[in-house]
């Protein structure tokens, strides 16, 4: 296996790693200033405010993703367990 083949299956599981958790944090981001914009508006100042809001929109998203997101690594693992035999030690 060549150093290229090991960047290249490197690149490919990061690349797969952003694109599975990516909805997520983005939506977990977009909660959390939402949130912060209405602390800030009605002067609330509890810290934990936050945190309910987020974990229920990140089930709710990987309730409905759920399965692509499987798709998507079981697709990128088979790939790389049908790429085992071509490599050379």
């Amino acid at each position: 296996m060549s150093e290229s083949s090991v960047i290249e299956i490197g690149r490919q599981a990061l690349e797969v790693t952003l694109v599975v958790a990516g909805p997520l944090l983005a939506a977990s981001l977009f909660i959390g200033v939402f949130i912060s914009l209405i602390q800030v508006a009605t002067s609330i100042q509890d810290v934990t405010l936050t945190f309910v809001p987020k974990i229920l929109v990140v089930t709710l998203l990987m309730m409905v993703l759920g399965p692509w997101m499987i798709r998507m690594l079981v697709d990128f693992t088979q790939r790389i367990f049908a790429a085992i035999p071509g490599a050379t030690g």
